[in-house]
């Protein structure tokens, strides 16, 4: 049974055939298994929150929209858990985590399914940087309990040993560096030396890179990265210090030019996880949230709502905090060798037949 779209379609059919892909889910719940003993380790608790929210936050994407009956009230599924479980670091639980569905209505391609699993976790008392060491730590240990080894081919080749096999290295340290100097590096262009939008769209114009008119410096500065960095980012690399624009929900980094304390890892030239130092001032906060509603006004349909009630409990304090998110089925592709979600996902979403 070779032919991809009907193995997706009769997965109990794919199973019983190709013993290759039954071991790759095994060894899903197995990552899944040791992600939950590394962070039960860490004194972190497991815990569960709202699929069905009236304001979907936490992340710039567009949500699926449904209806309860019962209230007479439209209703979102979620696109992140971020806001629910900072309420919980609000309400003195100190270290939690939830691995859970989320739902984006978004394209489907080979790294995205509009439903999908998230683990996101919480400490006080910490920031980005502590997100980057327990990060690069549960990767590593995780990697090792169900491969042995934390290095790990990635790739395959064809028939006609076409193709290109390489191999990811867990062990060593994890390499950081600035999304600025990124794209230093990689685009030869200098963010430090452009100074203001006018600047910034004037070289991306040169450069060929597009934008929207509502687009800021720092916008532009992500979207030069994601043109020309993202795929130069093979082994395990913390990128940080993004923009504020594209961060309405971390501190500001202070001394800097409208960055904030944030990363994302890549690896195998893909984003793996995000996190950041979390933003707990409740007047910045409203700020971000109503540039972010006048992005949602001015046509963007990824910008997130103002949250009222978030707000509430930033307002009653939430200690110095960070937070990480990372992608469990892109971490399943990077562990088990597939460049596919869909060969993670038992039952991926296909288009209807007929």
């Amino acid at each position: 049974m070779k032919d991809t779209d009907q193995r997706y379609r009769q997965r109990y059919v794919d199973l019983i055939v190709n013993p290759e892909v039954r071991d790759t889910f095994i060894k899903r719940s197995q990552i899944l298994a040791e992600i939950r003993n590394f962070l039960n380790g860490r004194e972190f608790i497991e815990v569960e929150t709202p699929l069905l929210v009236e304001n979907a936050g936490g992340a710039a994407a567009r949500p699926f929209t449904t209806h309860y009956n019962a209230l007479d009230q439209d209703i979102n599924l979620r696109i992140s858990l971020e806001l629910y479980l900072k309420r919980l670091i609000v309400g003195g639980l100190e270290r939690v985590y939830e691995i859970g569905r989320v739902f984006r209505n978004e394209g489907v391609d080979t790294r995205h399914n509009p439903e999908f699993t998230l683990l996101e976790l919480y400490q006080a008392y910490t920031d980005y940087n502590g997100m980057m060491e327990i990060t690069e730590s549960l990767i590593r240990d995780v990697c090792k309990k169900v491969n042995g080894t934390a290095v790990v081919p990635y790739g395959k080749k064809d028939e006609d040993g076409n193709g290109e096999v390489i191999e990811l290295d867990f062990e060593k340290p994890f390499e950081k560096i600035t999304m600025v100097d990124a794209v230093k590096k990689y685009a030869g262009v200098d963010f430090d030396t452009i100074p203001d939008t006018a600047a910034a769209k004037a070289i991306a114009k040169e450069k060929g890179v597009e934008f929207e008119d509502r687009h800021e410096r720092g916008d532009i500065l992500s979207l030069f990265f994601e043109e020309f960095c993202e795929e130069k980012l093979v082994q395990p690399t913390f990128v940080i210090d993004h923009p504020i624009e594209i961060s309405p929900l971390t501190k500001k980094k202070p001394g800097s030019n409208g960055l904030t304390e944030r990363f994302e890892l890549f690896v195998a030239g893909r984003e793996l996880a995000n996190a950041y130092s979390e933003l707990n001032d409740p007047i910045d906060q409203r700020q971000r949230f109503e540039a972010q509603e006048a992005l949602k006004a001015a046509g963007d349909d990824e910008a997130q709502s103002l949250d009222e009630d978030f707000l509430n409990a930033l307002a009653y304090g939430m200690p110095p905090t960070g937070g990480v998110g990372i992608g469990i089925d892109r971490l399943v592709m990077l562990l088990t060798n597939e460049n596919s979600i869909r060969d993670v996902l038992l039952f991926p979403t296909l288009k209807s037949l007929g």
